[in-house]
């Protein structure tokens, strides 16, 4: 009896063990197919207007520069003018003792009276502008057609800007341009001339951008010029981290939720670019469609997920 009783025991525990073994594993089950899934967020599309633009540099620089020249041999008598001083068009800017006359001084004239000579020349300003270099000051001996001084005629003011030649169909005669400064300042701008040279190396064409402000910009500032290639108006775009691509980028897609836990992938064909956002000009995704945004990379052609709050 005592070993009959021992037997029913083991047997018993055997059963209740097989029973809670049984009641276990579609609880384990269900675990696993939770840690399968991938946790991800998800966005939709939007009606954006997107802008298409390039970035060039274009530095400003004067046109027009006058160039005044001694037109005699001999000292700097008078100095008038200094560097970064405006100057008006006939305003008399030097005067040069000759040496023939720094050398017989005042003796022709107390032998005649009548003879009213000073071997002193006036150089005047041709045109108008601003004193953008001098080269001698008072004292300085100077020979015939030496320069003096350089007058930069600000209204020759420009931005000129290098092109690659490749974009050329991108720029028009008289289109406008967005110039920003160092230091974040936009300024208009017109496109009023091209240069009839192409650079060799670097094969970039010069163009020529008229600024519309009376702001005293200086020479040689480097500004960054925005060229719109295309714009477009309430078109679908999705945020760039939700667009995939192989390695080559020849092929795009997007992770699209077919049902709460369930990702597919779907090819897209992408249009413009513009900071964050990318159009999207196939297929044609409704508003309720559900594209992950995050969590996508690496996903299979079909993949469990599981959406979590961004």
């Amino acid at each position: 009896m005592k070993t009959l009783a021992v037997k029913y025991l083991v047997l018993g525990i055997a059963v209740l063990l097989f029973s809670c073994k049984g009641k276990d594993k579609p609880a384990e089950e269900a675990d696993a197919a939770v840690a399968s899934q991938t946790p991800v967020t998800v966005t939709t599309v939007n009606d954006s207007t997107l802008v298409d633009y390039i970035d060039l540099s274009a530095t400003s620089t004067i046109l027009q520069k006058n160039y005044v020249k001694a037109n005699a041999n001999g000292y700097i008598e008078l100095s008038n003018v200094k560097p970064g001083q405006n100057v008006s068009k006939g305003q008399l800017l030097f005067t040069i003792k000759t040496k023939e006359a720094q050398s017989i001084g005042n003796s022709i004239n107390v032998l005649d009276t009548t003879f009213k000579f000073s071997g002193i020349n006036k150089i005047k300003a041709s045109e108008s502008g601003y004193i953008s270099q001098l080269s001698h000051q008072k004292g300085d001996y100077v020979a015939d057609g030496e320069a003096l001084a350089v007058i930069s005629d600000r209204s020759s003011f420009v931005f000129l800007m290098q092109l690659p030649y490749e974009l050329r169909q991108y720029v028009k005669m008289g289109q406008n341009v967005d110039l920003t400064l160092p230091g974040g300042t936009k300024v208009g701008a017109a496109v009023t001339s091209f240069m009839p040279t192409v650079d060799t190396v670097a094969q970039t064409q010069g163009v020529v951008l008229k600024v519309n402000t009376s702001q005293q910009i200086p020479e040689n500032l480097i500004a960054k010029a925005r060229i719109v290639k295309s714009a477009k108006t309430n078109t679908v775009s999705l945020p760039k981290a939700a667009i995939l691509a192989n390695e080559t980028q020849t092929e795009f897609w997007v992770m699209k939720l077919i049902n709460p836990t369930t990702a597919v992938k779907v090819p897209v064909k992408e249009g413009i670019h513009s900071g964050d956002r990318i159009e999207i000009l196939s297929p044609a995704f409704t508003k309720q469609d559900k594209i992950v945004v995050s969590g996508n990379y690496g996903l299979p052609d079909t993949a469990k997920v599981k959406i979590i709050e961004p």
